[in-house]
């Protein structure tokens, strides 16, 4: 009775709203944005209907009356100064005919076949065997340039060039000589300058190891100004090992 009743129910005649199930979510390709730039990028802008505003003609700039005529060059006085060409000749006027040359040309080339120099055939070279022919003389194959006589001959233009070079040298040389003498300039050997080069690299390196050795807080005026005097030492001292290394000749003053 109870399902009897709830089946004849005045809410049963109600329509009720039947809710459809949400749609799956619509596939969006992760290309879409790049898609669109090349797009935007690459497209034809004014490709078929030409720009958005053309500017207005101005209504001076009207076309005017025989404007579009090609304009002629200036008249010029015509005047005959090429040769006439020679005249047409006369009905009565006839060739001369019947001239007969005494010559045996069979004989003369004959003659000049035998007595002929050879003419010799050109060099050539194939590089292969179905190839094509190609002059021998501009390929490189010969040794046509060591066969010269002035081949490894140094040219008279540098010979001449050197000998300018070794006489300004000397001249050089003697003047720097004569000035040495006048200042009592006296040249360092090649042991005595060593000597001097070690030296100098020694001291840099007492002078950089006591400065490694110092401490790192500066505290006092004292330990600023020993710093700043070890690294004037250092930078003096590297200064004077690459004027030493640099100049492989070297004067000093004779002392007095």
């Amino acid at each position: 009775m109870d399902a009897a009743c709830s089946a004849e129910s005045i809410y049963n005649l109600i329509p009720r709203d039947l809710k459809e199930p949400a749609p799956p979510p619509r596939y969006i390709s992760i290309f879409k944005a790049a898609v669109k730039n090349d797009l935007q990028k690459y497209k034809a802008s004014m490709k078929t209907m030409g720009p958005a505003k053309v500017d207005v003609p101005s209504p001076k700039d009207f076309l005017k009356k025989h404007s579009k005529e090609k304009t002629l060059p200036p008249k010029k006085k015509f005047e005959w100064n090429e040769p006439r060409k020679p005249a047409v000749p006369a009905r009565t006027d006839h060739p001369i005919m019947g001239i007969q040359s005494g010559k045996n040309f069979i004989n003369t080339n004959a003659a000049d076949v035998i007595m002929g120099v050879a003419k010799k055939p050109k060099p050539v070279y194939v590089d292969k065997r179905t190839g094509d022919r190609h002059d021998l003389e501009t390929s490189g194959l010969l040794p046509k340039y060591i066969n010269k006589k002035d081949y490894g001959v140094t040219p008279k233009y540098i010979c001449m060039r050197n000998e300018e070079v070794r006489q300004a040298q000397e001249e050089y040389d003697r003047y720097i000589q004569e000035n040495l003498r006048k200042a009592a300039m006296k040249r360092l050997s090649d042991e005595e300058r060593e000597a001097i080069l070690q030296g100098l690299k020694k001291n840099w390196e007492e002078v950089h190891k006591e400065f490694q050795s110092f401490s790192v807080f500066i505290d006092s005026i004292p330990k600023k100004v020993r710093k700043q005097k070890l690294e004037e030492e250092m930078k003096q001292l590297e200064h004077d090992i690459g004027v030493i290394e640099k100049h492989k000749v070297i004067y000093i003053a004779n002392k007095q």
